[in-house]
């Protein structure tokens, strides 16, 4: 647990660190308890086992800048053709993306493959206990404007 203000119990130290270290572009995959995150081919891979995938979604967007340069920033897996499945979550991370003015054409929907697909060119994989489905969602990293007093 990290001992420090403003930062929730919910980030570890290991994923603060590696939101610190991803550069614009980067991204991270918020998997859900039934995603095979741990058999990504990824550089990082962190567990987040119990943790609820809103409560880690509305942390980590707190201090992790969206990317602003490209048409969808985020990226839902859609649900598979032939099931009649409606994310419930989605509604939460709807109304979570919208206090960061992403709108819903800024979300792309990939099919489960390319969802995984997607997922292996990821800087970091969270394992989390979300066990609701199509919970799994990419986050791609903007850039931080410095502010007034640093470009003096």
């Amino acid at each position: 647990m990290a001992i420090l203000k403003h930062i929730s119990p919910l980030i570890s130290p290991e994923l603060l660190k590696l939101l610190a270290e991803m550069g614009h572009g980067d991204t991270i995959a918020l998997c859900d308890s039934n995603y095979p995150a741990m058999s990504c081919d990824v550089p990082n891979r962190i567990r987040a086992d119990g943790l609820p995938m809103t409560g880690l979604l509305t942390n980590i967007l707190h201090h992790f800048p969206l990317d602003n340069f490209v048409r969808q920033p985020v990226t839902f897996m859609s649900v598979a053709d032939g099931d009649d499945y409606k994310p419930e979550i989605w509604s939460k991370y709807y109304a979570l993306l919208d206090k960061y003015r992403i709108a819903g054409d800024q979300i792309e929907y990939l099919e489960r493959m390319e969802f995984y697909r997607r997922v292996n060119t990821a800087y970091c994989v969270v394992a989390t206990g979300e066990r609701q489905r199509y919970a799994n969602i990419i986050l791609k990293k903007g850039i931080i404007e410095p502010t007034d007093e640093e470009v003096m």
